[in-house]
């Protein structure tokens, strides 16, 4: 089936011209292309044109869960009748196993899997192995992480017809190898059902999730499969033929099983031997323990706590070869797109390193064998191979995406809105904070928003007091300020309860605010990571969304990332007003699209994801220090009462994709957590 777009707009401006040149680039052969888009430019209407133009299989790559979840809407919105897929990791919390030698401390591993989004990743899976090609699948890097072996998720697939003969108890083993779980009561997902030769099944997820399923034998014929209702029973209607997948990613065979198990003991006796050989017997005596203990589980359960860390030998793998991925079900003419670029391709570039120091303390004091390592994300040099043709969106690409692009830069420079850059002026830094206060007042007049942004987040915090004391209404966001803070202090900006929102890095990528109509930069000449060119125009761009939005950047000299940055906006400026007048255009303010976070700082709001609706936090979660008061007045709930509340809270945000908020709960629980532990000491 090809890709199906389905809009209410055509492409406007040189969106048109964008879409040829990136789709012609393509079939010509280019592996490597950069979507150069400004802010609010329609880069994601762009995408989805070439996408439906080229009918590739792609995947839309993000750099964080967030960004992920609002480009998941805007494609299904896009693609309706197409396969549109959303895999990013499945956990709401995760405390990954680490040893700190320098205080001898080991941390156990904790984490929370989120059983929608596990469904989600397994219909992806089954998606990309059905062999359909009208697929999008929008992910973070976490499908850079390891995942299980196609060749064994595919032939553990249960594919069955009406008339074909197959062994009623094979059949049933079939079931239980794919992680199936037989049930006398009510059916639930990923569990069958046995009465004489009828088997009801209900599938684990995907376009039969929480179906059910009934197939009759007649002897070992199949003679008959239904739809069934789970709850009556009743027949629904009948099928030719039905497939189920495993019930997760990891799955294997009972030969490779065993296999692994030899190896595991091979690998566990040169380790012991090599401790006790440099005398090191606490760490023999622990890794001998660790490894039989978890070898006794897997051969008796079929898996144990920290089974990815022997992933390699059920993966059937050499040692230091790359893990599985995400990226080795798609086929080999597949379309990768990588969302804000400049931010993604280094995050890629950082994991592996970060990965493999934890492992490697680990593994140096026994509490893991060395083929733990071999559990791990794509180095960056795997990542490369494995890419495909690719294209890089960003306003601000940056030097790698450039460079592996080869001149195939594609620019977007024209607003749907008609809205034109904004103009960036540069002032002296002498009496600079008096030339902004009246720039404010200028503003708040018109009922106009105000960002501000510094070079330290002391100096944030001290502004914000200066700005107190003078009456501006301000408030201040940096790294320190907690996730579900920024977000509400973000949604009073909009709602009008203060006009200044001073900031440091974090009023860049993606931040939506039409309400902006002036962007202050402080210290623009101080030539570094927060002030170069990328920084300023990202950070220019958070005006371009009103019509009477500009920038002023405060320095007493001009930089060569300053010169770059108004030299590049006075250009597109002109394009935009040049094309405004051929085309009798008037500038029109954007219009703010919704995120769904709000919905976390209501009273009784609902998320609605998919088509169901979850119910959000009744409240935010109390404050750390209100909590210790409450608890040492013996007044309210205790706190582990409050850690189950802020736990539920977090994995209600997860499950209606508001990654956020969940960040936030999660930081919470862990507050309380450790307020609790002080309390009992």
């Amino acid at each position: 089936m090809d890709f199906k777009l389905v809009s209410d707009y055509a492409p406007t401006g040189d969106q048109p011209e964008a879409i040829a040149q990136l789709a012609d680039a393509i079939r010509h052969g280019s592996q490597h292309n950069t979507l150069l888009g400004i802010t609010g430019s329609g880069k994601t209407f762009t995408v989805a044109n070439v996408i439906a133009q080229l009918n590739r299989p792609t995947l839309v790559l993000s750099h964080n869960k967030t960004l992920a979840a609002q480009l998941y809407g805007e494609f299904k919105n896009f693609f309706p009748e197409n396969a549109v897929e959303y895999f990013v990791s499945y956990y709401d919390y995760y405390q990954p196993e680490a040893y700190l030698p320098a205080s001898d401390t080991y941390i156990e591993k904790d984490l929370s899997i989120n059983d929608e989004i596990e469904k989600m990743r397994l219909q992806t899976v089954a998606t990309l192995l059905s062999g359909r090609r009208d697929v999008i699948v929008v992910s973070s890097v976490s499908c850079l992480y390891g995942a299980g072996n196609p060749a064994d998720f595919h032939a553990t697939a249960i594919r069955i017809e009406v008339g074909q003969i197959v062994n009623y108890k094979h059949f049933l083993y079939k079931l239980v190898e794919a992680l199936y779980t037989r049930t006398e009561r009510e059916l639930e997902p990923a569990t069958f059902r046995v009465n004489g030769d009828t088997v009801d099944i209900m599938a684990a997820f995907g376009e039969f999730g929480n179906q059910c399923f009934r197939v009759m034998f007649f002897d070992n014929e199949i003679e008959a499969i239904y739809a069934i209702d789970p709850a009556t029973g009743q027949r629904l209607h009948p099928l030719d033929s039905l497939t189920l997948y495993p019930t997760s990613l990891f799955v294997t065979t009972k030969e490779r099983i065993h296999s692994a198990v030899q190896q595991i003991y091979l690998d566990l006796g040169r380790q012991v031997e090599l401790f006790e050989r440099e005398g090191r017997m606490t760490e023999a005596q622990r890794i001998k323990q660790r490894v039989e203990y978890d070898v006794e589980m897997i051969k008796e359960l079929g898996y144990c706590p920290g089974i990815e860390n022997y992933s390699r030998y059920f993966d059937g793998r050499a040692e230091g070869t790359r893990p599985f991925c995400l990226l080795d079900y798609f086929p080999q003419d597949y379309l990768m797109v990588v969302d804000e670029s400049h931010v993604t391709i280094p995050q890629v570039h950082a994991m592996f390193g970060g990965d493999r120091a934890r492992k490697e303390n680990l593994v140096e004091y026994g509490f893991r064998l060395p083929a733990a390592k071999d559990n791990r994300p794509l180095t960056f040099g795997e990542f490369e191979q494995l890419q495909g043709t690719s294209i890089y969106v960003s306003a601000t690409p940056a030097d790698w995406e450039l460079m592996k692009s080869e001149g195939v830069i594609v620019e977007q420079l024209i607003r749907p809105t008609g809205l034109v850059d904004p103009p960036l002026e540069v002032r002296v830094t002498l009496n600079q904070i008096d030339d902004l206060i009246e720039e404010i007042d200028k503003r708040v007049k018109n009922d106009d928003k105000v960002l501000v942004t510094t070079i330290t987040k002391r100096m944030a915090e001290e502004l914000s007091k200066y700005f107190d004391r003078v009456g501006v209404r301000n408030r201040y966001i940096h790294s320190d300020v907690d996730t579900l803070e920024r977000i509400r202090i973000l949604e009073d900006l909009r709602a009008g309860m203060f006009d200044v929102l001073i900031g440091v890095n974090l009023l860049r990528e993606g931040l939506d605010l039409p309400e902006v109509a002036l962007v202050a930069i402080l210290d623009a000449d101080k030539e570094g990571f927060l002030r170069n060119v990328r920084s300023l125009t990202q950070i220019a761009g958070r005006a371009a969304r009103h019509s009477q939005g500009n920038v002023i950047l405060y320095a007493d000299t001009c930089t060569d990332s300053m010169r770059q940055t108004i030299e590049q906006s006075n250009r597109r400026r002109e394009i935009q007003v040049r094309y405004n007048m051929e085309h009798a255009i008037l500038p029109q303010r954007a219009q703010r699209s919704g995120t769904g976070q709000s919905a976390l700082l209501t009273g009784s709001a609902q998320t609605e994801t998919d088509g169901v609706r979850y119910a959000t936090a009744e409240a935010p979660a109390m404050a750390a220090a209100d909590v210790q008061k409450a608890y040492v007045a013996g007044a309210g709930e205790n706190l582990d009462a409050l850690i189950d509340r802020a736990r539920e809270d977090m994995e209600r945000a997860a499950k209606a994709l508001d990654f956020l908020a969940a960040a936030r709960y999660r930081d919470r629980m862990y507050e309380l957590q450790k307020l609790r532990d002080e309390n009992r000491k």
